[in-house]
């Protein structure tokens, strides 16, 4: 394991009026964020930026994936005033972009889907001008599951392949990297307009052959934005760092990926799925 990170992910202390602002709020109306649960760098930047990435159906996994951080173990029940709770957040925080994502919830007949739904509509029910993205797991690769989502009228379906397939049995062996790109290809066929958003991290011992291939198999499905950024180890008991990628092999990559035909890339150490993400969906839209 490497202790010791180098100068370039040694990220800008955050927004601290922000982001207690946005922590009070969340605390008050009893929500998760993945900022937090999955110890995301950059969240004083987002929250100043009126971006804020809500972790729904609770704040443990049922899958066992070996990079990250969110908890795993036994899930509770689903709480059926979380809607209505993301709503009062969005409003209380004047949010101007919103990212929906969530544990795996394997367990239930619905992966989760309805409480999606529920959110999706009420945000664009009740706050017209706010962009919403969902971040959304597999859904076991139910085709049904997944377009029920995508009906309800997000701006950005965004999943992500996390890593290079190779790395997929070590990594996450309970996804399915083909499962995945086809989650995306089935959201843009249902609709051109809408789009689509996938991310990986490096430093997990891919080489830069299979990251270019990633990128060909997201345009091969037509997928918009992309994210690529350097795997951190939460704790001792996850994967260890094998690399940290230098920032101008990121930036190689972005110039790459804008050239396959991305409308939107976010390449760098310290990016994340929702990094600017309300900065990607307005320049991806307009596109």
């Amino acid at each position: 394991m490497r202790d010791r990170l180098p100068d370039w992910l040694r990220n800008k202390s955050p927004l601290e009026v922000k982001t207690n602002e946005v922590r009070e709020v969340l605390r008050e109306l009893n929500l998760n964020t993945v900022c937090y649960s999955a110890r995301c760098p950059n969240r004083g930047q987002c929250y100043g930026e009126g971006t804020a990435t809500f972790l729904i159906l609770g704040d443990v996994c049922t899958r066992n994936c070996r990079f990250c951080a969110v908890a795993k173990g036994l899930v509770q029940p689903l709480d059926p005033t979380e809607p209505e709770r993301v709503l009062a957040a969005v409003k209380r925080l004047n949010l101007r972009h919103v990212v929906i994502t969530s544990v795996t919830r394997d367990d239930l007949l619905d992966g989760g889907t309805s409480q999606f739904i529920k959110i999706i509509r009420l945000i664009k029910e009740n706050s017209a001008t706010v962009s919403v993205e969902v971040l959304t797991p597999d859904f076991k690769g139910d085709k049904a599951l997944i377009l029920s989502v995508a009906e309800t009228g997000p701006d950005i379906y965004n999943h992500n392949l996390e890593t290079v397939p190779s790395l997929y049995e070590r990594i996450r062996p309970e996804a399915d990297y083909r499962r995945s790109l086809k989650l995306l290809q089935w959201v843009k066929e249902y609709s051109g307009k809408l789009l689509t958003k996938s991310g990986i991290m490096v430093g997990l011992g891919e080489n830069r052959g299979e990251v270019e291939q990633v990128l060909d198999d997201l345009r091969a499905v037509d997928c918009d934005i992309l994210t690529i950024g350097q795997y951190l180890q939460p704790t001792r008991n996850h994967l260890p760092v094998e690399e940290y990628v230098r920032p101008e092999t990121f930036e190689e990559w972005r110039e790459l990926a804008l050239e396959k035909g991305f409308k939107y890339v976010a390449s760098g150490p310290l990016v994340r799925s929702s990094f600017h993400a309300g900065e990607a969906a307005s320049l991806a839209m307009d596109f």
